[in-house]
């Protein structure tokens, strides 16, 4: 199987959510594509089916921060410091999406080990939180409240959170790796009770880290890139190709 990457550097959330979703329902039967991404400006996605009404959009629309719907599912995220991966993966080659889910985070933590020694300690989630119940808490209004099976935890705080849907002939799924602090930002854009965000910050504080925390550097953005092309790249024994030429409607691979 062909793998191809694209490193598409800073987009809006629309365009980013449009990107993916292309890649998704255009990609050749037979091909791979991891793609690289950040947020310009600042946004805040949701998923599918997630009440955009949770978030209020003035008040992000006044800090000039996006709002977007995610195609997966999940709860909201503030994507700011952080890199984002998608991995379209075709349905033909008749991996289960569990596996691939858990094959896609242990090809990122060798790509965090490559950043950095220190994340070899890094283990995938083991427990499965009961999803019905979890979502009749305020607290299942963000993402990072929670991990679920096979996501990426250090000192059993979350650092990678991902979601995973089968689109067409293919399997999406995107996720955040966590580099800075800005995500707990969050709790300033939902529309809860005093006492509840209070709550809500001191859970999300407590449940998720980032890799400057634990690094006390700031990240690199183009080594940790070409750290998680490595860690693919070894996990799954393929090498990529790099991609530069994409139609400009609908995102399309060509070449």
């Amino acid at each position: 199987m062909k793998w191809r990457l694209i490193n598409s550097g800073f987009n809006s959330g629309e365009i980013n959510m449009q990107f993916d979703v292309s890649l998704a329902e255009s990609l050749p039967d037979g091909e791979a594509v991891l793609r690289l991404y950040r947020w310009k400006p600042f946004c805040i996605s949701l998923g599918a089916n997630q009440d955009k009404d949770i978030i209020n959009i003035n008040k992000a629309s006044d800090d000039g921060i996006d709002v977007v719907k995610r195609p997966t599912g999940g709860r909201a995220i503030l994507h700011a410091e952080e890199l984002t991966y998608s991995v379209v993966y075709p349905v033909s080659f008749q991996i289960p999406p569990k596996q691939l889910y858990s094959e896609i985070n242990l090809a990122i933590k060798k790509g965090l080990v490559f950043y950095d020694s220190d994340f070899k300690d890094i283990q995938l989630e083991n427990g499965q939180p009961h999803f019905p119940s979890f979502y009749t808490d305020q607290k299942s209004s963000i993402c990072f409240a929670i991990s679920a099976r096979s996501e990426l935890n250090y000192c059993e705080k979350k650092i990678v959170g991902s979601a995973q849907r089968k689109m067409k002939n293919n399997i999406l799924q995107h996720g955040s790796i966590l580099c800075g602090k800005k995500h707990l930002d969050i709790i300033n854009y939902l529309n809860l009770s005093t006492d509840i965000l209070l709550k809500l910050k001191q859970e999300i504080e407590n449940s998720t880290t980032d890799i400057q925390s634990i690094t006390g550097k700031k990240v690199d953005y183009e080594y940790f890139a070409e750290a998680i092309k490595t860690g693919f790249e070894e996990h799954f024994k393929i090498r990529f190709e790099i991609n530069t030429n994409l139609k400009k409607n609908g995102f399309k691979i060509i070449g």
